[in-house]
């Protein structure tokens, strides 16, 4: 699908937002984002804006600088609104490409029927950080990140979670409704019950709620090597409007 340049900056602004970094520094356009090494997108650095791309060598040494200052391994995050001076300024200092992911979209104009009962809570409930730690399996200190991240989420937001016959958690997922679009994370199921409709049922849940209160679009990142997620997400309606990846320094 094709996209506008307002429109993915509106998508940019979501994702980011619905998922928080803990601490951030900006040099003009160039956005880094830090916390304590958990999850990649909210410990990079990315620029929002291609034409902000001018002394790009010096300022990517200077986020070098700033991720090693607080013991952080330098990452950045490129999407399509990194400009030229940017892209070259990263290959002339060798950093290598990894992880490709896809911002997929779909709009929220249809009711999305239950497919199995689902629990909402604020996401910073222990019952639903304990969850997504099981599912996930997260250790002690990760969980306690999750639970940090998701409690700096200024955005209404909501943890969902479904539960097998004996009452553990099956399946799991975060969705924030980001100026009215709704973003999805954690989006987790069971390992002995993938193949069982749970994912789909969580995303259900998930997309049913954001459009309860009023988002009238839907996004989720998605690694693109991920084919069962991206098979999965695609059968709901969403369509890919974007990719990005990740650079590091060799």
């Amino acid at each position: 699908m094709a996209i506008t340049g307002a429109e993915l900056r509106r998508l940019e602004a979501a994702t980011i937002s619905s998922w928080p970094s803990i601490t951030s520094a900006l040099d003009g356009a160039w956005l880094a984002r830090l916390a304590r090494g958990f999850t990649k997108r909210a410990n990079s650095v990315q620029c929002l804006d291609p034409a902000d791309d001018g002394e790009a060598g010096a300022r990517l040494g200077r986020m070098v600088d700033l991720f090693l200052l607080n013991d952080r391994e330098p990452l950045f995050r490129v999407t399509p609104l990194a400009g030229p001076g940017v892209l070259a300024a990263l290959d002339a200092d060798g950093w290598e490409s990894f992880e490709e992911s896809r911002v997929l979209v779909m709009p929220l104009d249809a009711d999305f029927e239950e497919l199995a009962p689902a629990r909402l809570s604020d996401a910073t409930d222990r019952n639903w950080l304990e969850a997504v730690a099981a599912l996930a399996g997260l250790d002690r200190r990760s969980q306690e990140l999750l639970g940090l991240i998701v409690g700096l989420i200024a955005h209404r937001q909501a943890g969902i979670v479904i539960r097998d016959a004996a009452g553990d958690p099956a399946a799991a997922a975060l969705a924030v409704d980001a100026a009215g679009v709704g973003v999805y994370h954690n989006v987790v199921v069971r390992p002995d019950l993938r193949g069982q409709g749970l994912g789909r049922a969580v995303m259900q849940a998930a997309l049913a709620w954001t459009r309860s209160v009023g988002a009238s679009e839907g996004a989720i990142q998605v690694v693109s090597t991920n084919a069962p997620a991206v098979n999965l997400y695609t059968s709901l309606g969403f369509k890919e409007a974007y990719r990005y990846h990740y650079r590091r320094p060799r």
